[in-house]
C-alpha cells in the first residue's frame, strides 16, 4: 500500500481532515497518514511514498537517510531531541529565505519524523523544495505598505513553478498587462510593478502613495464587482486580494474566465466564520486550477489558475 503524508498548515489540521475524510489512517502532530494521494490545499507540504524503518541508533538512522540522498528535514513532534541529534549528523541544509524571483532549490528535500525512539516515518520526495512547505523570502520592509505582498510573492512562486515554467520565467513579466482588484493600499500591485509589469489596480481607496507613483501602475477608483470584462483587452494576469465571501468571489471569477480575455489568474479565498469547503471545492474544479494554503495565508485559501492550452 502506498502512504502519502499530508503535513497541515498549522492551526488548520481540522481543515485538512475535513479533506482527508475517509482516508486518514495515523495521525503524527501535524503529519496525517493516509492511502491515497490527492491535491490537498490545506497541507503546507506533501510526503510522496512515506516508508518506515527500525533505527537502532542516531547513526544508524543518519546513515539510512544519507544512503537515499543527501537533503533531509526533520519534523519532530515526538521525541524531538532524538530527531535532532540525527539531523545534525545529516548534511546542512541552509534555511535562508530567498530572494523573490531567484530560482528555488532544485534538490530533493526529503522529510522525517520519529513515531518511537527506534521507529522513523521518512519520505525521499516531497511537493515543497522549502522546508515543511515554509516559504520565507526575504522581506522588504521599505518599500510595500502592507504585509500582503508576502503571501503575493509565494502565491507566484507556486503558480510558476506549477504553471509557467519555473523561476523566474513564469512570473509576471515586464510590459504584461495586469489587473488587481481590491488594490488598496497596493501591497500586490507594488510586486506587479517592481516586476516590470503594467498594473489596472482597482479599488474604492486609494493606492499608498508611493505605490502610485511607481512606472505602469494606473489606479482606478470603483468596485472590482461593478467592472465588465469586455471594457479591458487581453488581461495576463487577473489578482484578486478582496474582501468577500468565496462564493461571490466565485462568481466574479466564472465571469472573467468566461469573457477568454484572461491568462493567469492568482486569487484570495477569504473564508468569514466557517470554511467554505464547497466553494473551495468549486475553485479547485475548474480546468487549469490549483488550490493552496500559502505560508503567510490566515483563514484563506490561494487560488492558482493558468489558462489551459
Amino acid at each position: 500500500m502506498t502512504i502519502t503524508g499530508y503535513l497541515a498548515a498549522e492551526g488548520f489540521e481540522d481543515q485538512l481532515r475535513h479533506e482527508l475524510a475517509g482516508r486518514i489512517m495515523a495521525e503524527h502532530g501535524r503529519l496525517l497518514l493516509a492511502d491515497a494521494v490527492i491535491d490537498a490545499a490545506w497541507a503546507a507540504n506533501t510526503w510522496f511514498d512515506v516508508q518506515e524503518v527500525a533505527i537502532g541508533s542516531i547513526g544508524d538512522a543518519a546513515a539510512k537517510l544519507k544512503a537515499i540522498q543527501r537533503n533531509w528535514v526533520a519534523y519532530a513532534p515526538l521525541h524531538h531531541r532524538r530527531a535532532s541529534l540525527i539531523a545534525g549528523k545529516l548534511p546542512h541544509v541552509s534555511a535562508k529565505p530567498p530572494v523573490f524571483g531567484a530560482p528555488v532549490p532544485a534538490a530533493p528535500l526529503g522529510s522525517f519524523t520519529l513515531t518511537a525512539p527506534d521507529r522513523m516515518l521518512y519520505a525521499a520526495r516531497c511537493l515543497s523544495p522549502m522546508p515543511h512547505g515554509e516559504w520565507r523570502f526575504v522581506e522588504d520592509r521599505a518599500g510595500p505598505p502592507n504585509r500582503a505582498y508576502l503571501k503575493f510573492q509565494e502565491a507566484l512562486t507556486r503558480h510558476a513553478l506549477e504553471h509557467g515554467g519555473g523561476v523566474p520565467a513564469g512570473l509576471p513579466q515586464p510590459g504584461e498587462t495586469c489587473l488587481d482588484l481590491g488594490a488598496s493600499p497596493g501591497g500586490w500591485t507594488w510586486v506587479l510593478a517592481k516586476r516590470g509589469a503594467t498594473v489596472i489596480a482597482i479599488d474604492k481607496a486609494p493606492l499608498a502613495p508611493a505605490v502610485a507613483a511607481m512606472p505602469g501602475v494606473e489606479w482606478r477608483q470603483g468596485s472590482a464587482f461593478a467592472l465588465e470584462p469586455g471594457d479591458f483587452g487581453p488581461i495576463d494576469w487577473l489578482c484578486s486580494d478582496v474582501i468577500c465571501y468565496p462564493a461571490r468571489l466565485l462568481k466574479l471569477v466564472e465571469r472573467w474566465l468566461a469573457a477568454g480575455q484572461v491568462r493567469n489568474a492568482v486569487c484570495t479565498l477569504k473564508f468569514q466564520g466557517e470554511t467554505d469547503h464547497e466553494t473551495a471545492r468549486a475553485f479547485a474544479a475548474i480546468p487549469g486550477s490549483r488550490l493552496q494554503h500559502m505560508h503567510n495565508n490566515k483563514h484563506e485559501l490561494s487560488w492558482l489558475w493558468r489558462r489551459p492550452a
